[in-house]
């Protein structure tokens, strides 16, 4: 049975598959949720469960699985490097109503690359070749791998690539950069399509698809069956129900200042506890609108405005004055050029904490996101 025929099946059978990229400490299961509210994916992947001797399932990234409302398969992620206790994990969350088992390989975090699990793997495809080989013999259902083209540099990416064959490996979303590039490189789009020649399992193209025509263009390049979407979601929940109406040759919906308004008000609504303080909150809806931000205006002066704020006040004043003085203008598909989301991670060469503190609250203060794994 050819691999792609094993998948869950896609919302439309004949596109190509979009999947959202799991972002640590983002794509909670309330976030999945406001997401399939605008147009699923056609898979999502949970935030990864970290696994290490002493590991227990997270509970709350556990109920993305247990209390999935989304109607769309969800594929459970994991991340470390004791194989024990991997295997162990991977029997765990196989006992649970998940599309498969997902192995993270790609995390370009530092602190978590040090450690030798996530990206960090990716220099010893010694310890892959006997990770994957352990899993899928574990493994009875889907087993799928997310990573980089390589740690530093691509000297191990075709050996990796063999491993992903010899052992059977379902589907493997691959980011065209590697570890250290982080998100500051251009994506080897060409590397992608390598990688589409020389496995035989279904490949989701992820890096940079900031919109339904960057989609199109990646898909047609590199000959991958689908893509990963994450950084572009959270600015652009519409963008999975884009990609489906316009390969389907469908009027493609054009989104509004006022939706997107909407849409912030859903995010603070569903993902904001009113138990923590409002500094807090405030922190917390300013990791979403950094790359809302990026299409808002083409000065970036929303972006300014908001990272000033301090109070749910002032916070969602700068909102209403931006997206309410002109609530019929389309917000521009693409980010607009040079309105960067996290200018410490993709114009600096600086680290990306995957539990980053830092959701702005001025403009000298770090600007970050936890977007840990494959974005």
């Amino acid at each position: 049975m050819p691999q792609s025929d094993r998948l869950p099946p896609p919302l439309n059978p004949g596109l190509d598959l979009t999947a959202l990229a799991p972002m640590q400490d983002v794509t909670d299961l309330r976030f999945m949720n406001i997401i399939a509210n605008y147009g699923s994916p056609d898979y999502f992947f949970t935030e990864y469960f970290r696994v290490y001797a002493s590991s227990n399932l997270n509970r709350k990234i556990l109920s993305c699985i247990t209390e999935n409302s989304t109607d769309r398969p969800i594929f459970a992620q994991i991340i470390g490097e004791s194989i024990p206790d991997l295997v162990r994990v991977a029997r765990e969350l196989s006992h649970y109503p998940v599309a498969g088992i997902d192995l993270n390989m790609g995390c370009p975090a530092p602190r978590i690359y040090r450690k030798n699990v996530g990206g960090g793997l990716l220099r010893d495809p010694e310890k892959v070749n006997q990770i994957l080989g352990e899993l899928r013999s574990s493994v009875d259902g889907l087993f799928t791998v997310k990573m980089r083209i390589g740690f530093e540099n691509t000297d191990f990416f075709d050996r990796i690539l063999d491993y992903i064959n010899l052992y059977d490996i379902n589907l493997l979303s691959l980011h065209g950069r590697t570890v250290k590039e982080k998100y500051h490189s251009a994506v080897h789009y060409d590397l992608i399509a390598h990688a589409v020649q020389r496995v035989n399992c279904p490949v989701l193209a992820n890096g940079n698809v900031t919109s339904f025509y960057t989609a199109t263009d990646v898909l047609s390049s590199t000959g991958a069956a689908g893509v990963m979407i994450g950084r572009a979601a959270i600015r652009n929940p519409w963008i999975f129900k884009q990609i489906r109406q316009y390969q389907s040759n469908q009027p493609v919906s054009m989104v509004t200042l006022g939706e997107v308004r909407d849409y912030i008000d859903k995010l603070y609504r569903t993902t904001c506890a009113p138990t923590i303080p409002e500094l807090a909150r405030v922190n917390h809806m300013k990791k979403y609108l950094n790359f809302i931000g990026q299409s808002v205006d083409s000065e970036g002066a929303f972006l300014s405005n908001m990272r000033y704020a301090r109070t749910e006040t002032e916070l969602f004043g700068v909102c209403d004055r931006y997206l309410l003085s002109n609530p019929d203008q389309e917000f521009a598909l693409e980010p607009y050029p040079g309105v960067v989301a996290r200018p410490s991670c993709e114009t600096l060469r600086d680290s990306c904490t995957p539990d980053s503190r830092q959701y702005l609250t001025t403009s000298t203060e770090t600007n970050d996101i936890a977007t840990s794994s494959l974005k």
